[in-house]
């Protein structure tokens, strides 16, 4: 007995592990470890505080460029308009 799987299914399945294996373990996006631009600054983006100040520092890759943060919480700021902080880094 040949068993075959419903098109949906691998379609789906396909598109789940694709997104899966294109995901940073941060959540901001992916990016190839060799095009990450470094963070040029030594104070969190969204606060100017020293870096890891307010507990341990925090990095995600967005958009091939790395960003560091004082704090978690700073993380999530940085999310919710990443315009406005990327304007600094210029």
């Amino acid at each position: 007995m040949k068993l075959t799987i419903p098109t949906f299914l691998l379609t789906a399945a396909t598109l789940f592990l694709g997104s899966c294996a294109s995901t940073s373990t941060s959540g901001a996006g992916s990016s190839s470890a060799s095009t990450v631009k470094p963070y040029p600054l030594k104070l969190c983006v969204v606060t100017d505080n020293e870096l890891g100040s307010m507990g341990d520092e925090q990095r995600i890759v967005y958009q091939g460029q790395e960003m560091k943060f004082c704090c978690a919480p700073c993380v999530e700021k940085f999310q919710s308009n990443p315009a406005k902080f990327l304007a600094k880094l210029h």
